[in-house]
């Protein structure tokens, strides 16, 4: 997830609202019985363009989740919003789960499945049309969308990027 226009973000100073991804009981098996454990992958953000997710383990599903939303708020990101919908279109890849981030008209909404739709919803992105392939893992596709957020950039940091002006971005 390093990449040169990452920008990271403090979580004091944001108000973060917290989305549970999904919750998995872990079964391990020793000589006395089976231990049951629980991982909880949680996405917290600001609605207003910041984003992060978390993995929590603990051997009950409170405990999961407050650890989930600790982490997550150790891995916050910005992300570049336009309108309310992504700047342009996107491929995102994390392990065997591939996404797909495409901008849409206002008054579209977030078409976007599972855990791609609370990392969208998260963000604050109100247009998107998103698609999932590959493995739907949760994990991972949380990981690939976060991933394809990362890689956005919006005209002025494309121009700043390249060292010209911003009319020259569009016009070529």
């Amino acid at each position: 997830m390093s990449n040169e226009n990452t920008k990271r973000v403090k979580s004091s100073d944001i108000e973060l609202k917290d989305r549970l991804v999904s919750v998995q009981r872990v079964t391990k098996v020793t000589k006395g019985g089976r231990t049951f454990s629980f991982s909880a992958i949680v996405v917290v953000g600001n609605e207003k363009g910041v984003v992060g997710y978390g993995l929590g383990k603990a051997k009950e599903v409170t405990d999961a989740i407050r650890k989930g939303i600790e982490d997550a708020k150790k891995n916050l990101i910005k992300v570049p919003i336009i309108k309310g919908t992504v700047p342009h279109e996107q491929l995102g890849k994390y392990s065997g789960s591939h996404v797909f981030l495409k901008p849409a008209a206002h008054g579209t909404g977030v078409i976007a499945g599972g855990a791609m739709r609370a990392v969208l919803e998260s963000v604050g992105i109100t247009d998107v049309l998103a698609k999932s392939k590959g493995s739907s893992n949760p994990h991972n596709v949380v990981k690939a969308t976060i991933n394809a957020l990362v890689q956005m950039r919006d005209a002025i940091t494309v121009a700043d990027h390249r060292g010209i002006k911003l009319e020259k971005v569009f016009n070529g």
